[in-house]
């Protein structure tokens, strides 16, 4: 699992609580800890900010989809255009919506 936002209490939060749920958590405040992450690290859900600071989240895509790993959007930014079909997680989650979310990507 790869939890990828600028945020770090956000990064905590869903690393603590998919931890609790099984899941090995590995954190990316960027788009170049991403690539890093992605590159190495065996990664099976990616949870990834649109608006990581200055960068666009979406620029991951492409690593993601060469990976094709599922991925879920994380997103406070309501009504902005998404790839068709995406997975979004609105900001603010509850830790079920969350949990709910990255089971069903995961295959759980």
């Amino acid at each position: 699992m790869l939890v990828v936002d600028d945020d770090p209490s956000l990064r905590l939060l869903c690393r603590v609580n998919l931890e609790l749920e099984g899941y090995r958590v590995v954190e990316a405040e960027s788009v170049g800890a991403a690539h890093a992450a992605l590159a190495d690290e065996q990664i099976d859900v990616i949870l990834l900010d649109l608006h990581l600071g200055n960068e666009d989240g979406l620029t991951l895509m492409p690593a993601i989809n060469e990976k094709g790993r599922p991925v879920a959007l994380l997103t406070g930014s309501p009504g902005m255009h998404l790839p068709d079909g995406a997975t979004v997680i609105g900001k603010p989650f509850s830790i079920d919506e969350l949990s709910d979310t990255v089971r069903r990507l995961a295959g759980r």
